[in-house]
């Protein structure tokens, strides 16, 4: 039986002391979802791409982001053996509402778990065993193509989704936006506004992110079909589901929508929908 030592990887680190908007660069500029806090040269935390989002569109106050510390959206690591079974993580981390875990051997971190890591196990472990629909969700996070900026950002907050799926009036899906859709976004956006101190494109980022939840700012004013990403992969219903979290891996995307035999989309596979596959392999 593989265990977590076989699958994990080694993690991205970013110190205690840092600020929101170290986090912020890190994240962009190394395209990671997740970084890892270390405190005096140990790993005691962890911050999200989703959790970042969440705060950079919810906090009221006027301060820069190299103002605010990193401490703001440090939550505490969930950490298994290096012995654990994958099933067994699986099941930690769809328990736990979580997207990774850190692999200890003894008192030392050894690595890093993700959900990308139990669908690689997957795909290699388990081909030709189980079909996308057996697994996945009806349901998934929508709007419609024109539908102001700021409305498509209220739902990702009030439903803490790091991702939207576009629909246009036919109700085919068009597109997608990201919470680092919206990083960007806002980086470009904050390059526009007067500000006092642009000599990081980072910090910029303070400026307009108000802006997205307002109905009188750019939130209001820009389409939602102006910022999305067009590129939607779709996978069959009867598709094999091992084929499908390859087709993840080999893209590097999260989910895909899900066609039924006469090409409606019929609901979304996502890496989450493999973790459970794993965690029902028993």
């Amino acid at each position: 039986m593989k265990c977590a030592l076989d699958y994990k990887n080694t993690p991205r680190t970013i110190k205690y002391e840092s600020t929101i908007a170290d986090v912020l660069k890190k994240i962009i500029d190394e395209k990671k979802s997740r970084l890892l806090v270390t405190e005096n040269g140990k790993i005691t935390g962890i911050v999200t791409e989703k959790d970042l989002g969440v705060f950079l569109l919810t906090d009221n106050t006027e301060r820069k982001l190299d103002e605010i510390p990193l401490s703001t959206i440090f939550k505490k690591i969930i950490s298994v053996d290096e012995h654990t079974s994958m099933i067994e993580c699986a099941e930690t981390m769809l328990t736990k509402s979580i997207g990774s875990l850190v692999i200890q051997s003894g008192n030392e971190v050894v690595g890093i778990l993700t959900k990308t890591d139990l669908v690689r196990y997957y795909t290699k472990t388990h081909p030709d065993e189980k079909i996308v629909g057996e697994y996945m969700s009806p349901y998934y996070a929508w709007q419609y193509s024109d539908t102001p900026l700021y409305k498509v950002v209220l739902k990702m907050i009030d439903e803490k989704i790091s991702r939207v799926i576009l629909r246009n009036h036919d109700e085919v899906p068009v597109g997608i936006i990201t919470f680092r859709d919206l990083f960007e976004l806002a980086l470009k956006q904050g390059n526009y506004e007067d500000v006092l101190d642009n000599t990081d494109p980072v910090i910029s980022v303070i400026f307009p992110r108000k802006g997205f939840i307002s109905e009188s700012g750019f939130g209001g004013s820009v389409k939602v079909d102006d910022v999305m990403s067009k590129d939607i992969v779709s996978v069959n219903y009867d598709d094999d589901l091992a084929k499908t979290g390859k087709l993840f891996l080999d893209k590097n995307i999260n989910g895909a929508g899900v066609l039924s035999r006469h090409g409606n989309v019929v609901g979304i596979i996502s890496k989450t929908d493999i973790v459970k596959a794993v965690a029902f392999l028993k």
